[in-house]
């Protein structure tokens, strides 16, 4: 059924389809909205048999999730930023249990200074916490995904986390296509835990586990992820079987046929990106997009196999390392290990500033000569990082960074009136 909805609306009735029977969840913008409607939905009891619980943080919301889990019940969670940091401890337990929670990541950066708005720091800082991590490009994916999240948690018994991105996606209404309950119920199969605490059969989980063996089951898990990397192309293909509509996978390609330049990003991003390709196109450059929709496994072969007859890659991401410069751009590299091709990584849209066509164009043609620096960061203000470098080597005690740069912007914006 087709509906004009808001993002957060859409994935909370997608969320709902799959028959949750604990949502535990702590407000944080901007994952508010897809709690709230669904604690709307079981108060009116249209979702039901499910226990929402109204807990006091976000460490609390996941480790209700870990005990409703454990217990044997299918369970969601959302969270976002400083939320998602907050939980880390019980983010790491989750999957070192092996416990099939599903997760809405928000995609908000991560202060200091506080910023609210849309970059990937929050999610990828966990990527190495043993989650699986599937990254939407609209509105239709996310909800779509959260559904194919389920039955890949359940099927790997592994928590998986479906990152969209703040404001831009959660907050933004689109057309989408909401499935019936017939059709989730013919794909995701009803809860069977492969493992579940029972008074009548008593196990523990979570035992101390020693250096004799600590590290066979750390691998174990690692085999899990790498098992995924099979289960999501195939769920994706049944999903595009019972719903008619191709969504998820491990990539997505976009105009890759003779492409000499690929561009490779995660996350809505994507749109504008596949939009400004299309106009280099009908001028004549042959330039295509590369999708990352599994983030966590990642899909080095698949990555390497749609990239290798490229002349030249680059990865636009909106995260920075600090200190080393790309996060997606370390396991492209990786995945193209051996191949000669120039490779460019670009940090961009941090904090939510936004990423438009025309400075798309700028930066691709750029590329396309081979002029841009190996590490690049799109539409910063070196002026006023210049000055700030400036007034650190002047003076010892210059004041807080944030509020040096806020008071220069400040001032240029005075200058420009």
């Amino acid at each position: 059924m087709l509906k004009q909805m808001e993002g957060s609306r859409a994935v909370a009735e997608a969320v709902a389809l799959c028959r949750p029977e604990v949502i535990c969840a702590y407000p944080i913008s901007p994952q508010t909205h897809i709690v709230e409607a669904l604690g709307e939905l079981v108060k009116t009891g249209e979702l039901q048999p499910c226990e929402f619980v109204n807990v006091e943080s976000e460490f609390a919301a996941m480790s209700v999730a870990i005990g409703a889990s454990a217990a044997g019940a299918r369970a969601y969670t959302a969270t976002a930023s400083q939320g998602l940091l907050y939980m880390v401890e019980a983010v790491y337990n989750a999957s070192g249990l092996g416990l099939p929670i599903v997760m809405t990541v928000a995609n908000r950066a991560i202060g200091a200074p506080i910023n609210i708005w849309n970059d990937h720091s929050d999610s990828l800082s966990q990527r190495d916490s043993g989650w699986l991590q599937l990254f939407a490009e609209t509105n239709q994916e996310a909800l779509d995904l959260h559904i194919q999240a389920f039955r890949l948690a359940e099927e790997l018994s592994m928590p998986v986390m479906v990152c969209m991105d703040g404001f831009i996606l959660t907050h933004a209404y689109e057309r989408v296509d909401m499935p019936t309950q017939a059709q989730v119920d013919a794909y995701l199969p009803p809860y069977a835990p492969r493992q579940v605490l029972d008074p009548a059969e008593p196990v523990t989980i979570g035992a101390m586990v020693g250096p004799e063996a600590f590290m066979e089951v750390r691998y174990l898990a690692h085999a899990k992820q790498m098992q995924a990397l099979e289960y999501i192309p195939e769920y994706a293909a049944a999903f595009r079987e019972i719903f008619g509509r191709d969504s998820g996978g491990l990539v997505r390609p976009y105009r890759l046929e003779d492409a000499e330049t690929v561009v490779v990003a995660m996350g809505s991003v994507l749109g504008t990106i596949k939009d400004t390709v299309d106009e280099m196109r009908a001028e004549g450059h042959a330039i295509g997009v590369l999708g990352i929709g599994s983030y966590r496994p990642f899909p080095l072969e698949a990555v390497r196999d749609a990239l290798q007859g490229a002349r030249r890659v680059v990865v636009l991401e909106k995260s920075l390392a600090v200190g080393i410069g790309g996060i997606l751009s370390t396991d492209v590299r990786m995945a193209l290990s051996g191949l000669q091709l120039h490779g460019y990584t670009v940090i961009a849209g941090l904090g939510g500033r936004a990423i438009t066509k025309k400075s798309l164009h700028r930066l691709f043609r750029q590329a396309q000569q081979d002029a841009l620096e190996h590490l690049t960061f799109l539409d910063m203000d070196q002026a006023i990082v210049n000055r700030q470098l400036e007034r650190e080597r002047k003076m010892r005690r210059s004041g807080p960074v944030a509020e040096n740069l806020l008071r220069d912007v400040g001032v240029v914006a005075a200058r420009n009136y």
